[in-house]
């Protein structure tokens, strides 16, 4: 069993959790991530992207999002609860060298597996540009965290409630003209993703995003989360999660993804109404 450690919530639907896991915290690396599951008796499979680990503590960090049954029954335990099973660390590692000048591009909750690329490129003495975007204040997560990497932090917010008013794809553009970075990597919303890929390609910058798609195993066999990449099918959870970014079919996963979203949505306000019962 996996004991959870510590809990805070970031806002109001994210959450932030670090789990007892010693084997996990010792192997993992920039990139990675875990496949959770709440029980033994066939529950849902969700993978979840490790925001931080401590090999000295014997834990991992993640971060998130409620957005249907698991990750609400998830948010509903507390420090000393346990974990039935996690499974990782999966997915390739992040390729972490030094390129000279990288920017990390976090959108939403992409903040949070962005954090452990962005502290992998500073230790290997990259200079460091950080964009945070979210839609409003209150949904901007690792702050603090991200100044202590960043020789620049920039946040954008839609609404303008804090920092600048705009989406992360305008001071990309403005750092390609004028900087000119070796790498960026942008991880978020697909379509997030999409244009900040479309927004570097005409400066022909290399750029890696990380992939978040519906996975079951994480062995590549279930092929759920499989992907178009050069006109190549590949599987995110053992090919990935990172793809260059200007070869990701992006608007097929986007079709993909909303094919589960009315799902995810049913079973999601289910869980909710059964919830809300039980409390009565």
């Amino acid at each position: 069993m996996n004991k959870i450690l510590f809990k805070k919530q970031l806002s109001q639907s994210v959450f932030q959790m670090e789990l007892e896991t010693p084997l996990i915290s010792r192997e993992c690396k920039a990139g990675q991530f875990i496949i959770l599951s709440l029980d033994n008796d066939f529950a849902e499979r969700i993978p979840l992207t490790i925001a931080d680990s401590n090999p000295e503590k014997g834990s991992i960090t993640i971060i998130f999002q409620v957005v249907g049954k698991t990750t609400l029954l998830l948010s509903d335990l507390n420090v000393g609860n346990n974990i039935a099973n996690l499974l990782g660390p999966l997915g390739k590692p992040t390729h972490i060298e030094r390129f000279g000048k990288v920017v990390c591009v976090g959108g939403g909750i992409g903040v949070a597996p962005s954090h452990p690329i962005a502290k992998a490129m500073k230790k290997a003495s990259n200079e460091l540009k950080i964009i945070i975007g979210a839609r409003s204040k209150e949904l901007i997560i690792f702050e603090n965290e991200m100044k202590k990497l960043a020789d620049e932090l920039i946040i954008c917010t839609d609404d303008g409630s804090y920092g600048r008013k705009a989406i992360v794809t305008e001071p990309l553009r403005e750092i390609c003209e004028n900087w000119k970075p070796d790498l960026v990597v942008a991880i978020g919303p697909a379509i997030m993703m999409k244009f900040c890929a479309e927004t570097t390609r005409s400066f022909k910058i290399p750029t890696l995003v990380s992939l978040n798609t519906i996975m079951i195993d994480g062995t590549g066999m279930c092929g759920g989360c499989r992907v178009t990449v050069g006109n190549e099918t590949k599987f995110v959870c053992v090919d990935g999660p990172e793809f260059d970014g200007h070869k990701v079919d992006f608007d097929n996963m986007m079709s993909r993804l909303r094919a589960y979203k009315d799902q995810e949505t049913e079973a999601f306000h289910k869980c909710k109404l059964d919830s809300s019962i039980k409390a009565k």
